[in-house]
């Protein structure tokens, strides 16, 4: 029986460059071998696309994050980056069946000042804030510092277009502003600012399986004190964070998070996948942060670890995502 041949496209010239050469290693190592022939398509942080060898080291060595390897042979492709839906919009094209989340879902969920209003308009809770463009803070910074006081500290602010936490900031005090807001733009040129969330963190993650959506069991991010918030360093590098599966919290309110990450996901017309992350306050009210429709897909990142604590193997993770992405019927706004 001949094997059908299976592509990972990853890197690109996103902030989630790194994070996606880890993902790509982890789904490698779980693709059946038996049933699939796989080859590694790496699109490099100058916007190229290259071929790259199984050797390659796809995995954090030393401290060191994985990229894509610039001197690997390259290929034909005419578009440069995935972060945005446009790698979806690639695939449309091409009639290829691929996985995850259409354009307009993987586009939408990827800007979070996008997001939330539809959220909002779903009934989900959200973080209280507002979106401040580079131009706009250019021209008038006394009127978006003034907006952030009436807003209260701390407040985070963060790239509306960005991933991992780079370029967030937490905000404690109104001086403290202006340096956020210009470091968020360095990776965007529309910021978030947002009022601070007092509680926990708490994850869902969603899998298609035989054409419906299905909802993990909740995990609660427990963060290290050195740690202001669950920043770049703290998720990928330093080991500081654990997931605790399921979150220590009341039956009712995991249940109110599962109901609330299957609603997020089908508000943006997602497919595949998604990681929802949600914040559960103090006075047991259930926020939502964002929804990630490509998450971190190491064997030890979160949304595997929450799927297997629900009963699916990593590897039956992997293979029910091929199966949905074979279903897809492709359009431009996703399935």
């Amino acid at each position: 029986m001949s094997k059908e041949t299976i592509a990972i496209v990853f890197g690109g010239r996103s902030s989630e460059h790194e994070i996606s050469c880890l993902s790509a290693g982890g789904v490698l190592s779980a693709i059946d071998r038996n049933k699939y022939e796989v080859i590694l398509i790496g699109i490099t942080k100058d916007g190229n696309w290259v071929l790259v060898p199984e050797t390659h080291q796809l995995s954090i060595i030393d401290g060191k994050l994985p990229e894509v390897p610039s001197s690997a042979p390259h290929v034909v492709a005419d578009v440069a980056g995935f972060e945005d839906g446009s790698i979806q919009g690639f695939f449309e094209i091409s009639d290829l069946p691929y996985v995850g989340s259409g354009v307009l879902a993987s586009a939408v969920a990827m800007d979070k000042s996008f997001a939330k209003p539809i959220f909002a308009a779903h009934g989900l809770k959200v973080a209280d804030g507002f979106t401040v463009t580079a131009t706009q803070w250019s021209d008038d910074k006394a009127e978006w510092q003034k907006r952030a006081d009436a807003l209260g500290y701390p407040l985070f602010v963060k790239p509306a277009r960005g991933g991992s936490s780079r370029g967030t900031t937490k905000v404690k005090s109104a001086d403290q502003l202006a340096s956020a807001i210009t470091e968020a733009h360095r990776f965007d040129p529309k910021a978030m600012v947002e009022r601070a969330i007092v509680g926990l963190e708490i994850e869902c993650a969603v899998l298609e399986i035989d054409g419906a959506p299905q909802a993990s069991k909740v995990g609660q991010i427990k963060i290290d004190s050195r740690f202001e918030f669950y920043d770049f360093e703290a998720k990928y590098l330093d080991g500081a964070t654990e997931i605790i599966i399921p979150a220590d919290i009341p039956a009712s309110a995991s249940d109110a998070i599962r109901a609330a990450s299957l609603d997020a996901f089908i508000s943006l017309g997602c497919s595949g996948l998604a990681r929802v992350d949600f914040f559960f306050t103090n006075t047991g009210k259930v926020v939502i942060n964002e929804i990630n429709t490509m998450p971190g897909f190491t064997a030890t990142s979160v949304f595997p670890k929450m799927w297997a604590a629900t009963g699916k193997s990593y590897e039956q993770i992997v293979q029910a995502l091929i199966d949905t992405a074979k279903r897809r019927t492709n359009g431009p706004l996703g399935n």
